[in-house]
């Protein structure tokens, strides 16, 4: 019998044990680079997926701006999917949409208050005076679409009349509120208008489909950002990070994650609690760190793992935030089907091709370690997917 080599301590080496971490160690680096690789194919998976979700918004673009209509859509839609971080998909969204509307405006939703981050087509000097501006949203248009999540158009009388007065009514007496969602909340309201003077335009489907679309190539980045770090090992580098207090570059890099109203007294910002809770959905940059750095070190008293080996507990840990991982990107890709499968209690039948290829792979990866028996992947359908009811499931659903 052969025995195992003694190493520089003289203690026993395993093998084994560095056969697997080698292994582990090529396996994340290849994952990593089918990432970088797969996000043109993402890209473009998007738009046909979002195309295919509102039809009736493609078809009266176009109608309106010609039969290229499609086709400038898509530049627009590129454009904005051309952004790395937070703020240039935002202003690439702002850009876009003043070729569709006469003026463009972005507010920040955060602790019930809608404040002015950029704008486009207010001034010929500059839209700097879009800025810091307290837009009410307790009444009109801005108050249905923060309420229902949904756009909602109407006249000059329907919006803060301060607005109008320090900004002008549009020529026409239109405008457009629209809500962009992150993580399944209002993050911001995007105000569009023909502009102040006539002659001007408002295409209410492609603003619509623009927004639409910044709103899921956010969510694309967050989890690409996300999968990258827990791969790559960063996530707990990344715990101070997500500490760091409002002012410091990071958080200037994010209009979400620390764009403070001035119009009203700052409050103190919630702990969101372990592993996954998120309060505050405009904070996303630092929501991804505090809950990636939640996962990776939880605390003793609450770690579900504590009576396991630490080379178990991580293999748990892993496959717990790659089954989560899994279940996002369903939902990402199938926002009508998971909001009417949840209607009808039916999610399954809806989901089924989506919901079998990804449990192959989570199988495929996790199925024969140690957490193999967890079968996070189907916890994780019922949590996230049927809020934690498993009738909304169906009746034709299996958890393995």
């Amino acid at each position: 019998m052969k025995g195992k080599k003694a190493g520089p301590s003289g203690r026993t080496a395993d093998p084994n044990m560095a056969e697997r971490t080698g292994v582990e160690q090529i396996v994340e680096k290849v994952v990593s680079q089918v990432l970088d690789n797969h996000v043109p194919e993402l890209r473009n998976e998007l738009v046909r997926r979002v195309l295919e979700e509102l039809p009736h918004a493609t078809s009266g673009a176009a109608g309106a701006v010609g039969e290229s209509g499609s086709a400038n859509l898509l530049k627009a839609i590129s454009a904005i999917q051309s952004g790395t971080t937070q703020r240039e998909i935002l202003r690439a969204l702002l850009d876009n949409t003043v070729r569709y509307s006469g003026r463009g405006a972005l507010f920040v939703v955060k602790g019930g208050a809608a404040t002015g981050w950029q704008g486009r087509g207010f001034t010929k000097d500059g839209d700097d005076i879009i800025k810091d501006f307290a837009l009410n949203v307790t009444v009109g248009v801005p108050e249905q679409a923060l309420r229902s999540r949904m756009p909602f158009s109407g006249a000059t009388h329907d919006i803060d009349p301060e607005f109008v007065s320090k900004f002008g009514a549009p020529a026409d007496d239109q405008l457009l509120v629209l809500p962009l969602l992150l993580k399944e909340k209002v993050a911001a309201l995007v105000y569009a208008d023909a502009g102040v003077e006539g002659g001007g335009k408002l295409d209410t489907a492609a603003v619509e489909l623009l927004v639409l679309a910044t709103s899921a190539w956010l969510e694309v980045a967050s989890l690409r950002k996300q999968a990258l770090k827990e791969e790559s090992g960063e996530a707990a580098g990344e715990k101070t990070e997500s500490a760091a207090p409002a002012d410091t570059a990071p958080a200037r890099s994010d209009p979400f994650a620390a764009h403070a109203p001035k119009h009203i007294e700052p409050v103190p910002e919630p702990v969101p609690p372990p592993p996954v809770e998120i309060e505050q959905p405009v904070a996303v940059a630092q929501a991804e760190t505090v809950v990636t750095s939640a996962a990776a070190a939880p605390a003793p008293a609450t770690d579900a793992f504590a009576n396991l080996s630490p080379e178990d507990a991580d293999v748990h840990r892993k496959a717990h935030r790659f089954a989560r991982l899994l279940v996002d990107e369903i939902k990402l890709y199938n926002q009508v089907k998971v909001s009417e499968g949840r209607k009808n209690k039916d999610l399954y039948d809806r989901l089924k091709e989506d919901i079998e290829k990804s449990r192959a792979t989570y199988q495929k990866r996790y199925g024969n370690t140690a957490a193999g028996g967890a079968d996070y992947f189907s916890q994780e359908l019922v949590r996230s997917l049927a809020e934690d009811d498993t009738s909304i499931m169906g009746a034709n659903f299996r958890r393995n």
